[in-house]
């Protein structure tokens, strides 16, 4: 979706919501939010909707409240409180519905409060999820290193044994999200990209353009491959990597290799 059609989309939901009686507000998240980014041609909409009580469920379920509503083509419900949707045109929105005693059960990183009431209810319950995951317990980069190479060892394992598929997913997905998680947290973004601090995955090309090309060529890996190229690329990249283990991951991964069971 162009810019100005997505704007005009958005302005579309704002009428429509105001117009309500059940909502008490909406937010804009993400790229919809245009803080610090501007919505591109593959954006969706992310956004919450605060109603009164109990009325939340049913917003959940008629979706005639949308825009283009009778374009719909996949709903699927993501969540307790949220779907995505899916337009005849390619549109995709993301979107959950609360109530003010739900807030408190979302996580925002950009974020753009377009109406609620006059009291900044909705200003202040989004601050305090703000505060909660700012106050949260200090990244455990020991814990994180721990993990990365148990899971690194268990999938070798999976692998070796023929489960190839759940094996793949140990190293491609478990494993490679720890070190997505330190990465985050030990490596400094290049200058002028924006991390996103609720998937490790999200624009990882542009934080850190020098590793990606690294990560893409191990995920083409067979899976034993992927292990050691990961476990590489986790020694030339972090720090607190417990190292008595190392030897320990890499002759399992060996192991796995040359199992013939």
């Amino acid at each position: 979706m162009e810019l100005e059609a997505f704007r005009r989309w958005t302005q579309r939901l704002i009428d429509n919501l105001k117009q309500d009686e059940r909502v008490l507000g909406l937010v804009m998240l993400g790229s919809a939010a245009e803080i610090r980014r501007i919505p591109d041609a593959w954006s969706d909409h992310d956004f919450f909707v605060i109603t009164r009580p109990g009325v939340q469920e049913a917003m959940r379920v008629n979706l005639d409240w949308l825009p283009d509503a009778e374009q719909i083509v996949l709903s699927p419900r993501e969540t307790e409180h949220g779907l995505k949707v899916l337009f005849a045109d390619g549109h995709v929105i993301e979107f959950a519905v609360f109530d003010l005693e739900e807030v408190h059960r979302a996580r925002v990183n950009d974020y753009r409060i377009l109406f609620e009431p006059a009291d900044g209810a909705i200003s202040a319950l989004v601050r305090q999820s703000e505060e909660r995951d700012a106050s949260a317990p200090p990244f455990d980069h020991g814990r994180e290193a721990e993990l990365l190479l148990s899971l690194v060892v268990i999938g070798s394992g999976r692998v070796a044994r023929g489960e190839v598929l759940v094996g793949s997913r140990f190293i491609k997905d478990f494993a490679l999200s720890a070190y997505l998680r330190m990465l985050a947290h030990q490596v400094a973004p290049a200058p002028g990209s924006i991390p996103d601090n609720l998937d490790p995955f999200r624009r990882v090309e542009q934080c850190y353009p020098q590793i990606a090309p690294r990560i893409h060529a191990l995920l083409l890996l067979p899976p034993l491959d992927a292990a050691t190229a990961l476990v590489d690329l986790a020694v030339s990249t972090l720090h607190s990597l417990p190292a008595a283990a190392l030897p320990v991951v890499r002759s399992e991964i060996e192991r796995a290799k040359n199992y013939n069971g």
